[in-house]
């Protein structure tokens, strides 16, 4: 890795441990997979792949949260814990080609004592970060005033704030000045930002959350180009034709791009044309938050950008 690599901080507050079971290829048995997961260290793994040094702060406990914890380092993630509840996990038996959801054990509520602990170490990781990312919860692992909290607070000390967030969270910090918030067209239509999936529609939310205080929103969009708008700028990236084998994870990686080009210094739409690749390859693959940078670097130069006007 480079001397000068940007440095990722990444908020992971709901972790968890994965054990996927699949057909092996070279043996008369299945394959058992284990790796740490949840959104924010899918994403911190791809900002890794990208390049970047990247830093996670996350809340772990209890044997699944020991297990993810010393997998996430293995990956060369410079993880910061903090003391949690157990760990959330799950087991997908993938042999039939699907995801099978065998078993699950759901993200804890924090107290209010691992939240500070968690705040607090994430904010102090921030002070040498190029660009800081906020990821969220499916579980109701952490309320969102908190993220709106953070993100202000990262901006006040003039950081770069990249979010992937949807409902309550979303709204948390869509009103703080320059963040950067990525969200899918569901999302935005879900959380009653916008009126439909049209994309007139979704322009129209997006203007306004701009206007708000947004540096910029961008909005992916399934199978369709992914929009973005920012203050002075619109414009729609589409990717070449991908077949998918898991469409999980395409989100992530695709803000884990934006914010290691971001990071890297690179202009909104050239962090979103990183992005995009990320995200359009991590589909080819079944790891989630997976790929390899030299691929995802010359699939971004097949990445169309078109300027939206009125």
């Amino acid at each position: 890795m480079e001397a000068t690599a940007p440095h990722v901080v990444v908020l992971a507050p709901e972790p968890l441990l994965t054990v996927t079971i699949e057909v092996s290829a070279v043996l008369d048995a299945p394959e058992i997979h284990v790796h740490a997961g949840g959104q924010g260290l899918w994403l911190a793994r791809m900002a890794r792949s990208l390049g970047a040094t990247v830093t996670a702060c996350a809340p772990v406990g209890g044997e699944t949260g020991t297990v993810a914890a010393h997998l996430a380092r293995e990956e060369g993630i410079d993880l910061r814990t903090t003391p949690g509840p157990p760990t959330g996990a799950y087991v997908h038996d993938r042999r039939g080609g699907d995801r099978l959801e065998v078993a699950r054990q759901p993200s804890r509520t924090l107290d209010r004592h691992s939240v500070d602990d968690l705040a607090g170490t994430f904010l102090v990781a921030s002070l040498d970060a190029d660009v800081c990312v906020l990821t969220g919860t499916q579980d109701p692992t952490l309320a969102p005033d908190v993220l709106g909290r953070l993100a202000r607070d990262l901006r006040a000390a003039g950081r770069t704030v990249v979010a992937d967030l949807s409902g309550p969270q979303a709204r948390a910090v869509a009103s703080v000045e320059g963040v950067v918030l990525k969200m899918s067209h569901e999302e935005l239509v879900d959380g009653g930002f916008a009126a439909d999936a049209s994309l007139p529609a979704l322009r129209a939310a997006a203007r306004e959350l701009v206007a708000a205080g947004l540096r910029a929103l961008v909005v992916s969009r399934a199978g369709e180009p992914a929009l973005v708008v920012a203050a002075d700028d619109a414009f729609l990236t589409t990717t070449p034709p991908m077949t998918t084998v898991d469409h999980r994870g395409a989100g992530d990686s695709m803000t884990a791009g934006i914010a290691v080009g971001l990071a890297r210094g690179e202009s909104l739409s050239e962090a979103v044309r990183l992005g995009a690749a990320a995200g359009a390859l991590n589909v080819t693959r079944h790891g989630l938050g997976t790929g390899r940078r030299e691929q995802v670097e010359r699939w971004a130069s097949e990445i169309r950008i078109d300027p939206l006007t009125d």
